[in-house]
């Protein structure tokens, strides 16, 4: 008996929901969570702002080297167990996080943390798709974005409080915690039932020489203006490692990238609009607290509060975005979520310079619940062919470009936020200085979410309806 209609008749279907709901917002917070005591870890470990970013890159890197990988284990293995060992691992990292003594042990404390990370991002998405009713993709699909940005939303706000009352180490024992709490969900309604799907070994090779070159592409862009001949080294060396990593493709026998999903228009243009959007997001969830702190003087407490209005807006969105798209198609609400996210990019650009932290909650009102339908239609669009041996290995594909995405909003859009102000240490910046910062970084975002826009209105890469 296929393992999905075994869940079925095993788990409740809101007991299905709820566990994997949970795990989504463990994941969110894992980022979200985090970046909020960035500047604290910053001064209690003594790490400039590039090195401070390393909390979040690392994360990031593991996550998305791993991500493929590991909804090609949950297709052989099965995605109960896999996902069981991801919220293990995450949770056992979080303590190790907490103990930190110094900069180094968090940053591979927070790789180990996101390899647990990769496992619960590409299995989430896969099991809802196959649980979901037929014609209700869309809104399972919602209600995991809905949780994601409770997550973003909680993160942050939960964190400012932990870190006021009893400092940044806090927000890892939170995490650890609600691993526990997300762990014991997913034994109750997901129980381990079926036997494995026989299918090819994961990309080892294709593994390694990606977290090669997304190493150093992220390290290129976090160094400083006196190491120019270290990161063009660095640039060069990710380059070639692209090139490589999509020769080593083309030969292995289950590829991470298949070289004919590049060539599907659809898959193309999704995954690329997909890294865009989380991009700009991340960037608010690196630059924000910074901005918020340092640029209008917040602290931590409000700092999170604030943080925390546009996902709250997001999260009850999610459900109706999920409908949305149920309703009007994919293709057009893809188009629709750019083009508010668009408009909530130039509002970062300009409002928070005109209206202080009004215009700060202004724009992220705008751009968190755009990506939220872009979000839902585009998952839906791009998960609704992928076969049933191959859906952990699409949602894998779809987190892949996601943590690009996410990869260079916190280090392109950090460094370019650093350029703009005109110092790495943001903390001896002028308010004033970190304000225009923002601006000339958000200005940046609107123009690629503009170009993201071209894409999807494109005939020829218009994602096809779910």
């Amino acid at each position: 008996m296929d393992k999905v209609q075994e869940t079925r008749k095993t788990g409740p279907a809101r007991g299905v929901m709820a566990g994997l709901a949970l795990t989504t917002l463990l994941g969110a917070l894992g980022i979200s969570g985090a970046n909020i005591a960035l500047p604290d870890i910053a001064a209690d470990l003594g790490a400039s702002f590039a090195g401070a970013q390393w909390v979040t890159i690392a994360y990031l890197l593991s996550v998305t080297t791993l991500v493929v990988g590991a909804g090609q284990l949950g297709d052989r293995f099965g995605h109960r167990r896999v996902l069981g060992g991801g919220i293990a691992l995450f949770s056992l990292a979080s303590v190790v996080c907490a103990a930190a003594p110094t900069l180094p042990v968090l940053v591979a404390a927070r790789a180990a943390q996101g390899a647990g990370a990769a496992a619960m991002m590409a299995l989430t998405v896969a099991l809802a798709r196959d649980t979901a009713p037929e014609g209700k993709a869309g809104r399972a699909i919602g209600i995991l974005g809905s949780m994601s940005a409770v997550g973003t939303a909680l993160g942050p706000a939960l964190g400012g409080l932990l870190i006021g009352a009893a400092g940044w180490r806090a927000v890892f024992v939170v995490l650890m915690a609600a691993g526990v709490v997300a762990m014991l969900t997913v034994r109750r309604f997901l129980p381990a039932t079926g036997t494995a799907r026989q299918v090819p070994s994961f990309d080892r090779a294709g593994m390694a020489v990606l977290a090669l070159t997304l190493g150093a592409y992220a390290m290129a862009l976090t160094l400083d203006d006196a190491r120019g001949a270290l990161r063009a080294a660095l640039l060069l060396l990710a380059v070639a490692g692209g090139a490589l990593f999509l020769r080593v493709e083309a030969r292995a026998e289950r590829p991470m990238i298949a070289p004919a999903a590049l060539r599907d228009p659809v898959m193309a243009a999704g995954l690329a609009m997909n890294a865009v959007v989380a991009a700009v997001m991340m960037a608010t969830l690196v630059v924000g607290p910074f901005v918020l702190s340092r640029g209008l003087g917040l602290d931590p407490g409000h700092v999170g509060a604030v943080m925390a209005v546009g996902p709250v807006l997001a999260a009850l969105s999610g459900l109706p975005a999920g409908r949305t798209v149920d309703r009007f198609g994919a293709a057009r609400m893809a188009v629709a979520g750019i083009a508010l996210m668009a408009a909530g990019s130039m509002a970062f650009a300009v409002l928070p310079g005109i209206a202080g932290v009004g215009g700060y909650v202004a724009a992220m009102a705008i751009l968190t619940p755009g990506y939220q339908l872009f979000l839902a239609a585009n998952t839906t669009a791009i998960m609704a062919d992928a076969g049933p041996d191959r859906k952990g290995t699409v949602s894998g594909l779809l987190n892949l470009s996601r943590n690009l995405g996410l990869i260079t909003g916190a280090a392109a859009m950090g460094a370019l936020f650093a350029l703009a102000v005109g110092t790495p240490d943001i903390g001896a910046a002028r308010p004033e200085a970190v304000v225009q910062g923002l601006a000339v970084t958000f200005a940046t975002a609107t123009a690629c979410l503009a170009g993201a826009i071209v894409l999807a209105t494109t005939g020829a890469l218009r994602p096809r309806e779910a």
